[in-house]
């Protein structure tokens, strides 16, 4: 029993204990992974570039979609056109990304033979040519963006619908209206410009998506990417990448959450920065 109190006496407290643990994060020192042997940084930074050009990806497909397509549907509201396309994103949006993906590899990569089986490129990629390379890339990136786009899809879309339509039936457009403005030159230069203000104020979260991935997607094509890092970081208990990781998230969400009120003040006339 002494032996016991004289031991739990000269424990270091838990804040104590944590400083010294992770003082070298503020520096980029996270310490090293117990399931690699390498530094944090090094781990991160092999796979964030994968996760990246995905996420990026996925961003801009988004939203150069879903923005034409939500005011598409917020115009002909009702129309065959739009029940159609209602129809088509939420079938999408209720099939799981790693679902899709198992059904695209059976079909195209098992039986068609149309595109690879998984990885991010192939094994002879670094004797390819320009052209060969580009095509090499392409058609590995083809069925995991699909998997990544499909859950964002209805949620982008419906957002710019519905507040672009409660916008068209607001009181300043239909004074405008009123007074000779077409109803194109109304949607483009009135209600257009104020129903993108919720779109902007979701870009924060879109950015944290850059580096988080998809654990399940990232193992079904055999992506060695920064979701599939995570997962196996948790389940193998390297707390020091998994310190990294939310370091990194924390981070990125910070700046996407400045960066959407940078966009917010240039969308929303009514917002400015003094």
């Amino acid at each position: 029993m002494r032996e016991g109190k004289s031991g739990s006496s000269n424990q270091k407290p838990v804040a104590e204990l944590f400083m010294t643990r992770f003082e070298g994060v503020f520096q980029g020192n996270f310490g090293q992974s117990t399931r690699y042997g390498e530094p944090v940084l090094q781990v991160i930074m092999e796979r964030l570039p994968i996760s990246t050009y995905f996420g990026l990806l996925t961003f801009v497909i988004t939203y150069l979609v879903c923005i034409p397509l939500g005011v598409f549907k917020a115009v002909r509201h009702k129309q065959l056109s739009d029940d159609l396309t209602s129809i088509l994103i939420f079938v999408g949006y209720a099939v799981p990304g790693y679902a899709l993906g198992s059904l695209l590899l059976l079909f195209l990569s098992v039986n068609l033979d149309w595109l690879p089986l998984g990885g991010l490129i192939s094994d002879n990629f670094d004797e390819l040519s320009l052209w060969g390379k580009t095509s090499d890339l392409f058609l590995h990136t083809v069925q995991p963006l699909c998997c990544y786009l499909i859950g964002g899809f209805a949620f982008v879309t419906m957002l710019m619908k519905n507040h672009l339509m409660d916008n068209l039936s607001a009181d300043y457009v239909r004074t405008a209206m009123a007074k000779g403005v077409s109803f194109q030159n109304a949607v483009r230069k009135h209600a257009l410009r104020n129903s993108l203000v919720p779109l902007a104020t979701n870009v924060g979260h879109q950015v944290t998506l850059f580096v988080t991935g998809s654990f399940l997607i990232e193992t079904i094509f055999d992506i060695d990417g920064f979701g599939l890092l995570g997962f196996n970081s948790v389940i193998d208990r390297d707390y020091p990448v998994v310190m990294g990781i939310l370091t990194l998230s924390a981070t990125l969400m910070l700046l996407g959450n400045i960066l959407s009120d940078a966009l917010v003040a240039l969308v929303d006339p009514r917002v400015r920065f003094e």
